[in-house]
């Protein structure tokens, strides 16, 4: 007589899985802060593997408007998406689990796959947009909302109140008090 026996995996439990993935510090980043924008074509050049450093010229790209925008967006997307990968694969990532918006350096990885899946759906390339926008949500649904996800609409403000028009009536000069040198506020001395 066979029993059927049931065993609860215990590597299955609720939050179990794959650690999350921290990229280490992108030394572009200081640059950038340093540099600014007059510099950056130097910064991307002098650091390849910075995901962020794509990632800012996809959104750039993205901002055109244009087909000819939206192609470099998704060479740029692309490429950033890419050394992000090999960028977790160093870290310790093997193909899955978390990788925080939280921990700062992860950002430009994710801010390129993001852009990648943009620029997808702009060049009509629907699966690439629908797999980039999963995958994001499973790396980070925090990335996911802030990315992804329009911004909560502000809340409407009342409509201004016009007050009725008031005629002042007109002030007779020994009914305004007088104020005393002490008291009246000292020359801007500029």
């Amino acid at each position: 007589m066979s029993q059927d026996h049931t065993h609860q995996n215990l590597l299955a439990a609720p939050g179990a899985g794959p650690a999350p993935t921290e990229l280490p510090a992108d030394p572009a980043v200081a640059q950038i802060a340093e540099r600014g924008r007059e510099r950056f074509m130097e910064i991307v050049a002098a650091n390849p593997a910075s995901s962020l450093c794509w990632a800012l010229l996809a959104e750039g790209s993205l901002r055109i408007g244009s087909r000819e925008g939206d192609v470099a967006a998704y060479a740029y997307a692309r490429t950033g998406y890419h050394r992000g990968l090999d960028a977790l694969r160093r870290a310790g990532w093997k193909g899955a689990g978390p990788v925080p918006w939280e921990h700062v350096p992860n950002r430009g990885f994710l801010r390129a796959l993001w852009a990648l899946a943009q620029a997808a759906q702009r060049i009509g390339e629907s699966e690439e947009y629908d797999r980039c926008s999963q995958f994001l949500r499973d790396s980070s649904e925090t990335a996911y909302a802030e990315l992804a996800l329009p911004p909560a609409p502000a809340p409407e403000a009342p409509e201004p109140v016009t007050p009725e028009p008031v005629t002042p009536e007109p002030v007779a000069p020994e009914s305004v008090p007088l104020v005393a040198r002490s008291e009246a506020p000292a020359a801007d001395a500029g």
